[in-house]
């Protein structure tokens, strides 16, 4: 038997149509299909060759040819026309429906997979962004239509403690508070409140204030956020200003031991004065069922013109219009080390912080037209 003749594959002569290379190279070749008028001569195939396919591809045009030139590259640009300007009109809303779908699926993914990040403290920064956030939003641009004044009284970088007035039978205003730091700072910050221990012993609600960025009431907490450059929000009043009759309403309950500014003093973190008008009227608190608070363990049941009479739907807020103003910060960086030990400085301080904030609410109630408006 004789021996098979083996034919190399790569041997351009056992090809059909084997001018077919040198149709390429003359298709990219430098100046080899320029005329004297600065166009492209077409391009030929050979005899027993063929054209390059739009699929194989040619090299750029040389450099210099003119831009209405007609160039072999035509076929395959083609096949992947840009979109016209109508069509990216008209695909302007679904594209960013799109990237909201995406985002959202892979929000998601992280969550199933567990690949998101949380603080010591438990402060889950994505999920208070794209979730608690969003959720509060409407409540405070649409519902109770919060005003912020004087948020550049906020440092951009590094730490501060925030103190408010505390009102409205539910903690509803520093949760606003919370959201008017973020949106309305420049460098949108994130505030840490210092919560009571009662909001920890909730479920459900335990968690979610520690994904927030809420913590423990303490001073330890407190200044370790400080150091790190929180912004860190205080209720001194505590259930003695969002418990009180509505009688007592914009008149600030007592301040406690001053904790708040030792705390400051020892992080050498400026104090921000903030006073909260719109809260007061929420929730009327006209009564105190004092029996059944220590059944259920709260520290008061409020008993409103709505709740319990209306059930459930008593528990719907009054839509007021709500201000928000952050006073002139308090500088604590001058004063030594051991001042936060000394009682009279603290005494001071807080009667200073406290004076403040009640003026500033004393101004916005004169200024305000109307509860609702």
């Amino acid at each position: 038997m004789a021996d098979a003749k083996v034919i190399p594959f790569d041997d351009d002569r056992s090809r059909s149509g084997g001018g077919s290379r040198p149709a390429r190279r003359r298709t990219g070749a430098a100046g080899s299909g320029a005329r004297g008028d600065g166009a492209t001569a077409a391009v030929s195939a050979l005899p027993g060759g063929r054209l390059p396919e739009p699929s194989e591809g040619a090299p750029e045009a040389p450099e210099g040819a003119a831009a209405g030139a007609q160039q072999p590259r035509q076929p395959q640009e083609a096949q992947e026309p840009l979109p016209s300007a109508a069509g990216e009109a008209g695909g302007t809303g679904g594209s960013g429906w799109d990237r909201r779908i995406a985002g959202g699926l892979a929000f998601l993914r992280r969550r199933v997979t567990g690949e998101y990040e949380v603080d010591e403290f438990g402060y889950d920064k994505e999920l208070t962004d794209q979730v608690l956030m969003s959720a509060l939003r409407p409540l405070a641009e649409k519902y109770f239509r919060v005003e912020v004044k004087g948020v550049e009284n906020i440092p951009s970088e590094g730490g501060a403690l925030i103190v408010a007035n505390h009102s409205g039978t539910l903690p509803l205003d520093g949760l606003m508070l919370q959201v008017a730091v973020h949106d309305h700072h420049p460098a949108e910050r994130h505030l840490r409140l210092l919560a009571a221990d009662l909001v920890f012993h909730l479920p459900v609600v335990n968690e979610l204030a520690r994904k927030a960025g809420h913590t423990l009431a303490c001073a330890e907490d407190a200044q370790r956020l400080l150091e790190l450059g929180e912004i860190v929000g205080v209720m001194p009043e505590g259930f003695k200003g969002i418990g009180k009759p509505f009688g007592d309403r914009y008149k600030l309950q007592r301040f406690g031991r001053g904790g708040f500014v030792s705390t400051a003093l020892r992080a050498g973190a400026p104090i921000v004065p903030c006073s909260i008008v719109g809260a007061e009227e929420i929730y009327p608190m006209i009564g105190n069922a004092k029996t059944l608070a220590r059944l259920l363990g709260f520290p008061y049941f409020p008993i409103t013109p709505t709740f319990p009479w209306l059930g459930p739907l008593g528990a719907v807020p009054l839509p007021t219009k709500w201000t928000i103003q952050f006073g002139e910060p308090i500088p604590t960086e001058a004063y030594p080390p051991e001042a936060a030990e000394d009682p009279m400085l603290m005494f001071n301080l807080t009667d200073q912080v406290r004076e403040q904030i009640q003026h500033t609410l004393y101004k916005l109630l004169v200024q305000r037209r109307s509860v609702f408006f």
